[in-house]
């Protein structure tokens, strides 16, 4: 958090008071003279006060002392350490610096100008004072940033020699220290690399062979000389990364999957053949160490129930226990290529121009469908340039880590997790095997031994991603700032291309990340941050009006101090939050305002959240202008926010209670009623309610109620848990059908109109109001066999004809997908003309 400090010598800062003092750590302004030859008329700012270091210095004519008669020097400003300032601050800094220069400090030490001088020379000389600081403070920036950016050429082009050199020498004994990546199935990529590589190598030593007399042609050969020598020294180094930038041109052409999955099965071959693992050698004497294969390749059969056929058999890579375990606290040394990156990222102009510097990046992530690339790659740059004025906009927000909150995320981490919506570090004992013959008991120990390895499965999964997530904290706390370079997925909706840390994510990283631009928060500024914290406190709190928001911050003022004071070991009212890691930061921000002398002076750095109510049913209630519908999402004014969970919830109550109090003898629903009465609430209904405007099938209401019911954990009998979820799935869609009946026309009709143009074997296409050209890439997949050094492999291709099913309960989904990616895209583009930083949803007020 930002404050009004006066200046340091190590992170200097301008002080916001009205009139500019000088403070004890300002030491470091001088002005060169011989300290021996006078004195000064203020002892305490005499000359042995001030260390000489020539870093900056304002030349001709004097500013701030004027010259003594026995000085052999002119007076100089030197070691004036410019703060890093943004363009809104660009102003203000330099109106103050002028202040500086022309008296507005009542303790600057001066000597009378003689009468002579006239009012044109300090006007001359005022022009020449500002024009200078401008340009020094430009220069300044431009190192700055020309420093940045070679850190961020390193950060792209040796992450993977670095990866490799951490990994060589481990001692293969160390079970620790034996690790399994993705990277393994990217090895014929690198090895194509190595191929190219050596062509390049070969084709310049001949060249140098067959080189002629002619001019132009020996100034090719120098070139060629002066490249395969730098090729040859970045080899030496090991820096392949940017041997391989180096040599892009080269004319090998990609290898076809046939031939990646020939090598890529052959390199896994030799790796189990060749990889292996050593327990703890054991103390007894005589008893050989025990040495076994690390990787197994085996074949596994599928069935679709028990006792049935074998279906098909599939080939697996199998690890040896210890494989597994070793695996468990590996995740923070995973490999990150695409990092947020320390400089804005470069400007898009084209489908594969724009983002990192050097790390291959695209526009759109295509997954691989040739439509969809060649409808980006032809449309023209004018017609994309709303497009990517928008995605550079959001790459340019700047973004910090929150350092107090990743504190207080690494000693709740350290101590176990299961806290604060972090996972448990610790899994579940699996049941020990009954002493009995009984089947019925033997069948539920065999449930309870599935649940239980299902739940450390996921705990494990959960781990990881929590500690991908905090190695990039880590890695980034210490730095001023990051970005984030956008592209889109192909309904044209934006999102990072980092894919672990970003405010896009989970309470924890929302939590951790802010703005590194900080703003006053005047006294709006400081209203909005009392509602954001409510909203983020939320159990019903965020549908209040906003002075009922207000008024419940002021309520809890006590525990939102000892929140942010004591955060481990405190009364941890902040754990009550429903987004627990972002109440806290605004906590901290609040806090730090209202204990300041002036609260709406108070720099913050805090997104702001101003979130749609159901985006989907919005752009539903939008597009069929439904009065009513639009009332429900917020789309009407009102004195308060409406809740279409809440009263989606409401419907679904009122219908099982209704069917609660029914016969179970002749209603086989009444039962499941009964065991739901008091489950159902809002939290219950909303992802389904959010859901089913984007395409949620019965199935997926009923995986999203059954784990809310699961997260309750009143209903504890698995069969029972599931028929309840079933019930409460097919009521959450009726209730749904019978308030935004004009949203589910809408959408079918939408249906309607994807069949009719997939009937005639094409897929739907469309243009996004910005300009985008969207082409559904669902087609039928063509089997395709490759035989292999390891086995037959099955690879699917995407084929000619169209998916016609899949086009038409696609299309409604990803039409309004792509309403809402072209809705937030221009918001964010004027949040950027409003002077305003803008991030997905969030917005810095």
């Amino acid at each position: 958090m930002a404050s009004t400090t006066p200046f340091s010598v190590q992170h200097p800062t301008w002080t916001t008071s009205k009139t500019l003092k000088f403070h004890e750590p300002y030491k470091n302004l001088h002005f060169l003279s011989n300290p021996s030859s006078h004195s000064l008329s203020n002892p305490s700012l005499s000359s042995s006060s001030f260390p000489l270091n020539p870093k900056l210095s304002i030349l001709n004519p004097p500013l701030l002392f004027h010259p003594l008669h026995d000085s052999s020097h002119d007076r100089l400003l030197e070691d004036f350490e410019i703060p890093t300032i943004n363009n809104h601050q660009k102003l203000e800094t330099l109106i103050k610096f002028d202040q500086i220069v022309h008296g507005e400090s009542s303790k600057r030490v001066f000597i009378r100008d003689s009468p002579w001088i006239s009012a044109l020379y300090w006007k001359g000389t005022r022009k020449i004072a500002n024009k200078k600081v401008k340009l020094e403070l430009k220069d300044i920036e431009k190192r700055k940033y020309n420093l940045l950016r070679r850190r961020q050429i390193r950060e792209e082009t040796e992450a993977w020699e670095r990866m490799a050199e951490e990994y060589t020498g481990y001692p293969a004994k160390s079970i620790s220290n034996i690790k399994l990546d993705n990277s393994i199935f990217e090895l014929p990529v690198l090895c194509l690399y190595q191929v190219r590589i050596h062509n390049f190598l070969e084709k310049t030593k001949n060249h140098q062979r067959k080189k002629t007399m002619h001019d132009v042609q020996e100034s090719m050969d120098k070139e060629k000389e002066m490249l395969r020598k730098r090729v040859n020294s970045l080899i030496r180094r090991k820096r392949l990364m940017e041997v391989q930038n180096l040599v892009i041109q080269d004319e090998t052409k990609p290898w076809s999957r046939d031939k990646q999955a020939k090598l890529g099965s052959r390199l896994i071959e030799l790796l189990t053949e060749t990889a292996y693992v050593q327990p703890p050698v054991d103390q007894s004497e005589g008893i050989p160490p025990d040495v076994r294969p690390a990787f197994r390749h085996i074949f596994k059969s599928l069935t679709k129930n028990p006792g049935q056929k074998t279906v098909k058999k599939y080939g697996v890579i199998e690890c040896d226990p210890l494989i597994l375990t070793g695996l468990d606290g590996t995740a923070k040394h995973m490999l990150i290529p695409y990092f947020p990156m320390l400089v804005p990222p470069k400007k898009w102009r084209g489908y594969d121009k724009g983002g990192h510097l050097f790390l291959p990046s695209y526009i759109m992530r295509t997954h691989g469908s040739r439509q969809q690339q060649d409808a980006v790659r032809s449309v023209p740059g004018k017609q994309m340039q709303k497009v990517f004025e928008a995605l550079d906009t959001l790459g340019n927000t700047k973004w910090r880590v929150n350092g107090k909150v990743l504190d207080v995320v690494e000693r709740i981490w350290a101590s176990g997790g299961n806290n604060a919506g972090l996972v448990n570090r610790g899994d579940i004992p699996i049941p020990e095997k009954p002493f009995s013959d009984d089947l019925t008991e033997i069948q539920r120990w065999k449930w309870s031994v599935r649940k239980a390895k299902k739940i450390n499965q996921e705990r494990h999964s959960q781990r990881c991603d929590t500690e991908l997530k905090l190695s990039v904290a880590r890695k980034l706390k210490d730095e001023e700032g990051f970005y984030y370079p956008h592209n889109l997925d192909f309904r044209g909706r934006a999102y990072p291309m980092h894919p672990h840390l970003t405010h896009l994510s989970s309470d924890l990283c929302r939590g951790v990340l802010e703005f590194a631009e900080g703003r006053p928060l005047g006294k709006s500024g400081l209203c909005w941050l009392k509602i954001h914290l409510a909203n983020l406190y939320s159990g019903g709190v965020e549908k209040l009006s906003h002075d009922g928001r207000l008024a419940f911050v002021e309520n809890h003022l006590s525990e939102i101090f000892d929140s942010a004071e004591n955060p481990v070991n405190g009364k941890r009212w902040w754990l009550t939050a429903e987004d627990p890691f972002q109440c806290l930061a605004a906590c901290i921000n609040l806090s730090e305002a209202l204990k300041s002398a002036s609260p709406h002076t108070v720099i913050s750095h805090l997104p702001i959240h101003q979130d749609g109510s159901c985006n989907g049913l919005q752009h539903y209630a939008a597009l069929g202008r439904h009065s009513k519908e639009a009332a429900a999402v917020n789309l009407v004014g009102a004195e308060k926010p409406s809740d279409v969970y809440s009263e989606i919830a409401a419907r679904v109550h009122e219908i099982i209670r209704r069917d609660s109090n029914k016969d179970p003898a002749t209603n086989p629903h009444a039962l499941l009623a009964k065991a739901l009465i008091d489950e159902v609430d809002r939290k219950l209904v909303k992802q389904t309610v959010m859901t089913s405007v984007y395409g949620v099938t019965y199935v997926g209401a009923r995986e999203q109620i059954k784990r809310r019911l699961e997260e309750k954990g009143h209903i504890t009998d698995d069969r029972l848990l599931f028929s309840a979820a079933c019930y409460a799935a097919k009521v959450t869609l009726t209730a749904l059908g019978e308030l935004f009946q004009a949203a589910r026309d809408i959408m079918g009709w939408l249906g309607d109109c994807a069949k009719v143009i997939a009937s005639e074997d094409q897929p739907v296409r469309w243009t996004t109001p910005l300009g985008l050209p969207v082409v559904q890439p669902y087609y039928k997949t063509q089997r395709h066999l490759i035989r292999t050094s390891l086995q037959v492999l099955a690879l699917q291709r995407e084929g000619s004809s169209v998916q016609v099913r899949k086009q038409r309960t696609a299309f409604p989904p990803n039409f309004v997908h792509s309403l809402d990616g072209s809705h937030m895209m221009m918001t964010a583009v004027a949040c950027r003309d409003a002077d305003l930083r803008f991030a997905g949803l969030s917005c810095s007020l």
